[in-house]
């Protein structure tokens, strides 16, 4: 019997997948950041670690409900272009 797979959407594309599957992204002091050990307090949202998922993200406008803030195309343009930047450096 396999334990239980906590299962989350997709900022981007909205598609599901499992948690760990997932980038978690938190909004602080008005800018995005990832989470990659998901230990940063407060609401977070998830993106697949495609980079087609970013782009959309980046696109789509008004608030991020699962975040339950508003975060503008340019600061969520600037979040995507870090994480591809980082993506190429590993």
């Amino acid at each position: 019997m396999s334990g239980h797979v906590p299962i989350r959407t997709c900022l981007g594309c909205g598609g599901r997948a499992p948690k760990v599957e997932l980038l978690r992204v938190v909004a602080q002091q008005g800018h995005l950041t990832l989470d990659p050990g998901q230990r940063h307090g407060g609401r977070g949202g998830y993106l697949h670690r495609d980079p087609s998922c970013w782009s959309t993200f980046a696109r789509r406008k008004g608030n991020v409900r699962s975040l339950k803030v508003a975060v503008d195309r340019s600061a969520r343009a600037a979040f995507v272009a870090e994480i591809a930047g980082q993506a190429r450096n590993e």
